[in-house]
């Protein structure tokens, strides 16, 4: 994971009467997103009313998916998903951290969210995607979406689903799939983009 997480704004936001960024602040988190400074300041209030403590945790997180996805069990999808935000692995997800993954999956470039896809997938954070890395995200999706009203049912199981995905995308037949094969894959497949259009649906 690349983001970087600026100690000083989240020293900030930590506290818990603080309900504005300074101007610095909000500029420099305006240059690590593709958000304004208004825009930042907004998405802080509402953050702050939320979540007064300035960071999320992964319980709190959990609450944000079941919201939305509530015929299904997006629990274990929400947990991979905050691992990914949760940059510094401190086990919660402030706001800076919020707002660069944010930045990311809202209006990141093509090549930017498949990054982002494939650091979800890829959960133990050494460079490549496991068959097993496929399967459990995608296990979990299908556990999320199983009941939920108005979803497209998956027509095949989630283990064909990864074998359809290795058959296409590991072109050198290794068993993992590195960064270039994943973004190769995902043109080819555009369905495979489906864990980050779930996160997409939420903001």
């Amino acid at each position: 994971k690349t983001l970087n997480n600026g100690n000083f704004i989240t020293s900030a936001i930590m506290g818990h009467h603080n309900t504005k960024l300074s101007p610095t602040q909000l500029d420099e988190l305006a240059a690590k997103t593709k958000f304004t400074t208004a825009e930042i300041q907004e998405w802080y209030k509402a953050f702050h009313n939320d979540c007064p403590r300035g960071r999320l945790n992964p319980k709190e997180f959990k609450a944000i998916y079941k919201s939305f996805f509530t015929g299904g069990d997006p629990d274990r999808f929400a947990e991979q998903v905050f691992a990914t935000f949760d940059v510094d692995h401190d086990g919660y997800v402030n706001f800076t951290e919020f707002m660069c993954a944010m930045s990311v999956t809202s209006r990141g470039s093509a090549d930017e969210k498949l990054r982002w896809a494939f650091d979800l997938y890829d959960a133990d954070n050494n460079g490549s995607i496991s068959r097993d890395e496929m399967l459990s995200i995608i296990e979990s999706i299908y556990k999320m979406i199983e009941e939920q009203d108005g979803a497209d049912k998956p027509k095949v199981s989630a283990q064909a689903r990864v074998d359809e995905i290795f058959k296409m995308m590991d072109t050198d037949h290794d068993g993992t799939l590195t960064f270039e094969e994943f973004k190769a894959g995902a043109h080819k497949d555009p369905s495979i983009m489906g864990a980050l259009a779930m996160h997409e649906g939420l903001v």
